[in-house]
């Protein structure tokens, strides 16, 4: 197994489609359909962030998935104490090859990450009712420090 960054967009937005579906299934009303053209360009613009970060997870030289993660510094203000994070935008595995460890590879690659950059806090969220994602962060230690609400009128 190989876990190392990538611009490659084309092969992100084809490895896109795992998690897409995902949300796409549990949401109608908020995702669309995965379309490969449109998430090309997104992650086409998106690569040459340099905030962002695209670790691509393969065995055996087939990709299986990537993690999506940015660093973030959080300035000091009045009411906050400045801090930096990792913040994981997205974990997308192949299908046939969830619940084998992948996707624990790429968090420990995350941690090791942020370790080596002197950050100590891993942030992400994930949709409420993909309980899934739910239980893989709970497994890895996660813990919920604020909860995102709404109201439909």
């Amino acid at each position: 197994m190989k876990i190392s960054q990538t611009r490659n967009f084309n092969l992100v937005a084809k490895l896109n489609k795992y998690v897409h579906d995902v949300h796409s299934n549990l949401y109608p009303e908020y995702f669309k359909e995965y379309n490969y053209e449109d998430v090309k360009e997104v992650f086409k613009s998106l690569v040459h962030n340099e905030s962002y970060i695209f670790l691509l997870l393969e065995d055996d030289e087939e990709a299986l998935g990537y993690a999506w993660i940015e660093m973030r510094e959080y300035p000091e203000n009045a009411f906050k104490k400045g801090y930096k994070s990792i913040y994981v935008h997205q974990i997308s595995i192949v299908e046939k090859k969830r619940n084998k460890g992948f996707g624990s590879n790429l968090m420990e690659c995350i941690y090791e990450m942020a370790k080596d950059r002197g950050i100590d806090l891993i942030e992400l969220d994930y949709w409420f009712e993909n309980d899934v994602a739910k239980e893989f962060y709970t497994k890895q230690n996660f813990k919920t420090y604020r909860e995102f609400v709404y109201k439909e009128l």
